[in-house]
């Protein structure tokens, strides 16, 4: 399978918590950083997910907010994780930020130029990586 999203992360299904019409699924990424996901409960029926089982959390580069000095920061998106610039690919308007988390997994960020040049990325500054639970994907 080929998608067209940036971030196609490997991982293990730590939990499911089903809801009455949705669930949030737990993935333990390969450097143990946990991604929050929620999906249907259909979903999870149709992919077999539980405990144990490989999965992929995908999430489009265009949802994966960049923030600085976030350790201390309340916000309400579930997935929050810590890592440092990688690499930063400028363009006209918009920006690719490579994000190596502290486990070894890369993710990659779209954002604004001018977003980039407010917080001052450079390779190397220490960085999360946020994403709201609504906006990952599971694959199997």
């Amino acid at each position: 399978m080929k998608i067209s999203a940036r971030n196609s992360l490997a991982g293990t299904v730590q939990s499911v918590i089903k809801g009455a019409v949705n669930a949030e699924v737990t993935v333990a990424l390969q450097g143990g950083e946990p991604i929050v996901a929620i999906i249907t409960n259909a979903s999870v029926e149709s992919l077999g997910l539980e405990p144990g089982k490989k999965a992929f959390a995908i999430i489009k580069a265009s949802e994966v907010m960049i923030g600085v000095g976030m350790e201390t920061a309340r916000i309400s998106a579930r997935n929050v994780l810590s890592g440092e610039v990688g690499s930063v690919v400028d363009g006209a308007v918009n920006s690719e930020v490579e994000v190596w988390l502290e486990g070894g997994t890369k993710m990659f960020a779209s954002i604004t130029k001018a977003s980039v040049e407010a917080l001052g990325l450079h390779p190397g500054a220490p960085v999360s990586a946020i994403v709201k639970a609504s906006n990952v994907m599971i694959g199997v």
